[in-house]
């Protein structure tokens, strides 16, 4: 298996995760999931590890889901449930993780970005959740935007599908600052002065006023992304997508 991540660990307190599929432009296939949540599991069982950084290579942070693979019956639901593994396991590590975003970070990419502690963007990042010009459901993105968000501004995202610069992003609140990969490094030292156990107890403590866990609310979310995935819209929309052409839509199904 090639090493769709890579992790640096020269830092003693800080790990730092690099997606590693550049030529296609860091889309979520099945192994680099896999591997993301792996990395993720091993830094958190690692208990001088203060904070995960997470960096791309190429162009962009992330596309997306990989497509070919949503779009095979045979793949789909396993990458449906290890893109859910990958955001609980981010979001509920003890360890503060920290994103630095660039180029684009689209759909489940966007996800990647909901699901961490604190996000560092560069200028030129654009960050949208555009499942519903697919045919899909941002189910397990919206549970994670519900928790840092103001409900009208899930509902911008998540019904319009825009695509928003950093910029607005920032204004928004789904970035915490823009900046350099250096100015993503400050904020991890800075994350590693306080209290471990104290940390860890914080985020729990913000994971538990919640009406549900986390955890709780992706397994309920995943019903929902499968269901989308499995619809004839979603084979349209992914298809158009694909073939670079205006998706078809028939009339509202029944719910």
């Amino acid at each position: 298996m090639s090493e769709l991540v890579l992790i640096d660990e020269s830092d003693p307190q800080v790990t730092v995760i690099t997606l590693n599929r550049p030529e296609k432009r860091n889309a979520l296939s099945i192994d680099l999931i896999m591997q993301a949540r792996d990395a993720v599991k091993s830094a958190s069982s690692d208990s001088n590890r203060r904070v995960i950084l997470f960096r791309a290579n190429g162009p962009a942070f992330c596309a997306g889901l990989d497509l070919k693979e949503a779009t095979d019956p045979t793949k789909a639901h396993g990458s449906a449930v290890g893109l859910c593994e990958m955001y609980r396991t981010i979001a509920t590590t003890p360890l503060i993780t920290i994103a630095h975003a660039h180029g684009a970070a689209m759909g489940g990419g966007a996800g990647f970005l909901a699901a961490c502690d604190f996000v560092v963007a560069s200028n030129d990042l654009r960050l949208g959740y555009p499942e519903v010009h697919r045919g899909l459901v941002a189910a397990l993105v919206t549970t994670l935007l519900r928790r840092q968000l103001g409900e009208r501004v899930v509902r911008e995202l998540v019904l319009l599908g825009q695509i928003v610069d950093a910029r607005r992003a920032l204004d928004l609140g789904l970035i915490n600052r823009i900046g350099s990969f250096e100015d993503a490094m400050t904020l991890a030292g800075e994350a590693c002065k306080g209290a471990p156990g104290a940390i860890g107890r914080s985020k729990r403590l913000l994971d538990s006023l919640a009406a549900r866990s986390t955890d709780e609310d992706l397994k309920y979310a995943l019903d929902f992304h499968l269901q989308a995935r499995e619809s004839s819209e979603a084979a349209e929309g992914m298809r158009a997508f694909l073939e670079k052409r205006p998706a078809v839509w028939g009339p509202r199904p029944p719910e």
